[in-house]
């Protein structure tokens, strides 16, 4: 399997191990269009690699993932949002279609759909200086493009809601008392604690491995199917709000919102 036409996605082999980066370092790897299509199309990818046995997903530079770029959703025509929620729902998709075990290295802001990859991930590390949250609500948006399924699953609904109603974020060390990620290490101890649990895992009995996480991840697909539609569509809905607009224009204006509901 070759990864060379990834560009905004950075793409390493390690013998048996596969390190996939955000590579927007210079912008908190926050979600472009370009970052946003190969994030739908690495996942059927890395599924398909025969090579690769186990994945760690991380961010160049200071951020994990930023979430979306606000630039980029200021300037979106309707062509280009029906392009961003068909591959919101590819990317859920794909990713618990891969088999082989993704361990998560939480190196820094982890925020909207970088914090949903990173606790869809199957282990989740996280530098003690990470934050964690999902802030779609902040930008007037609902938390649609996987959220709302994996949160209650990690935490709890009433967390879950709390969490994602008013788009707080969370420290490492509270997302790990309250169940959210696996491991808080200091952050030079990160890439080698999460690089050293892929290789055990894609040196260990693979067969046994991935059907222990493919039964697992029947429960996440099953909340898939029962919530991802819908919460794709409100979120698409509120693309269209004044409220949306608001959020959008004054965080590129640096000034507090005024939400009047509409």
């Amino acid at each position: 399997m070759s990864y060379e036409r990834y560009r905004a996605l950075g793409v390493e082999r390690r013998d048996r191990v596969l390190l996939i980066s955000f590579n927007r370092p210079e912008a908190m790897n926050t979600i472009t269009a370009e970052l946003h299509r190969e994030l739908s199309e690495i996942f059927a990818d890395v599924a398909r690699d025969a090579e690769t046995q186990a994945v760690v997903l991380t961010g160049k530079g200071p951020a994990f993932s930023a979430g979306g770029d606000l630039r980029w959703f200021q300037k979106m025509t309707a062509a280009d949002l029906d392009a961003l929620f068909t591959e919101a729902r590819k990317i859920i998709v794909d990713f618990l279609e891969v088999e082989q075990p993704i361990i998560a290295a939480v190196n820094g802001a982890a925020t909207g759909l970088g914090a949903t990859l990173a606790l869809f991930s199957d282990v989740i590390f996280a530098s003690d200086a990470a934050r964690i949250g999902d802030p779609h609500v902040r930008i007037g948006v609902v938390a649609g493009d996987g959220g709302a399924i994996i949160w209650p699953w990690l935490v709890g609904a009433a967390r879950a809601k709390e969490f994602l109603m008013t788009g707080d974020l969370l420290s490492a060390e509270d997302a790990h008392r309250i169940g959210l990620v696996n491991h808080v290490v200091p952050a030079e101890q990160l890439l080698p604690k999460a690089l050293g649990l892929a290789e055990r895992l894609a040196n260990g009995p693979i067969q046994a491995i991935r059907g222990t996480k493919v039964s697992v991840n029947k429960i996440l697909r099953e909340t898939v199917n029962l919530v991802l539609d819908t919460s794709l569509a409100l979120e698409k809905l509120c693309f269209a709000t004044q409220d949306h607009r608001e959020a959008v224009n004054a965080f590129l204006e640096k000034r507090a919102p005024k939400f009047t509901g509409r």
